[in-house]
């Protein structure tokens, strides 16, 4: 049986975990990567992307740096999280607020490190996205406008510094990032809905706080309305290929969600669809490998010889 030592090591291992959110860093990860391959640089082969130093430098980069927003949020968010998520509360605190300060200090200067390997330019946007994170913590998410559209914009930015490491400009790529803009925009307004009750304990003039359910919902439906507008575009490309079933898909989630959501009164409604959202996106990643069949054969070839 594991000693008390290595139980307690492994408790804090977990709850480290559930700070930087794991989950969501793993999924990071796979996300750059695919869309390295897949989008980014189509015609590299598989060999030269997958081992490219600067880009693995990128996405470790990108770890750092957003697990330490995630230690800096959960931080500033302690208050709220004990309402809105007593649990997952009870998991992070197993570990000292000291401790996760200091490993926020450090993951950053890692970041910036590892940004520093690759150019100047790649620290100073680590820099000013390290910045960007506590800023938007301490300040922006207080408030209905800016905390929304600041947390979809940070939510992205880790993709912006691998599309603009193979400076692949193509309209096909900014109609994607708007798609996946809008719905991680409905998302961020979803959780806000399911953490009203932490929100205005603690004084946090979120969107739905400020303008209430109704019009956030109002807000979200015309969100998911605009959806359409970027998925038609991208059906008007050939190199879409079967990543077209997945908007498809999409398409009928995202319709039955407004439905849904227009008629939801309840909190664990509103972390349903949150996490259908979450789900929907992770699906999204896991099908940027049917872009261009074409390429798969291709890559795979390359990678036998």
């Amino acid at each position: 049986m594991p000693s008390f030592k290595a139980k307690r090591f492994l408790f804090k291992l977990f709850s480290l975990v559930s700070v930087i959110r794991g989950y969501n860093i793993l999924v990071l990860v796979l996300a750059q990567y695919l869309a390295a391959i897949f989008i980014f640089s189509p015609k590299n082969t598989l060999r030269s992307v997958v081992f490219d130093v600067d880009l693995l430098y990128i996405v470790l980069a990108s770890i750092c740096v957003v697990a330490a927003g995630y230690i800096i949020n959960n931080f500033y968010d302690a208050k709220v999280d004990r309402i809105n998520r007593p649990l997952k509360t009870g998991i992070d605190n197993y570990v000292k607020q000291s401790t996760k300060l200091k490993l926020y200090f450090t993951l950053n200067f890692l970041g910036f490190i590892f940004g520093l390997l690759i150019s100047g330019r790649a620290a100073l946007f680590f820099a000013i996205y390290i910045f960007a994170i506590w800023f938007y913590s301490h300040k922006l998410k207080k408030y209905p406008f800016t905390g929304l559209v600041s947390a979809t914009i940070l939510t992205i930015l880790p993709f912006f510094a691998v599309f603009v490491y193979f400076q692949n400009f193509s309209k096909i790529i900014f109609v994607h990032a708007i798609f996946l803009f809008l719905v991680i925009m409905v998302r961020e307004l979803l959780k806000d809905l399911q953490n009203m009750k932490g929100a205005i304990v603690n004084d946090y003039d979120t969107f739905p706080v400020v303008y209430g359910e109704v019009k956030t919902k109002q807000l979200s439906i015309f969100l998911l309305l605009l959806t359409l507008f970027p998925v038609v575009v991208l059906f008007s490309y050939p190199a879409l290929s079967y990543m077209r079933y997945y908007f498809y898909f999409a398409l009928i989630v995202l319709v039955f969600l407004g439905f849904y959501l227009w008629k939801s009164t309840e909190t664990k409604q509103y972390r349903m669809m949150h996490n259908v959202l979450k789900v929907l996106l992770l699906i999204g990643v896991f099908s940027l490998i049917f872009i261009d069949t074409s390429l798969i054969v291709e890559k795979v070839i390359d990678r036998l010889n």
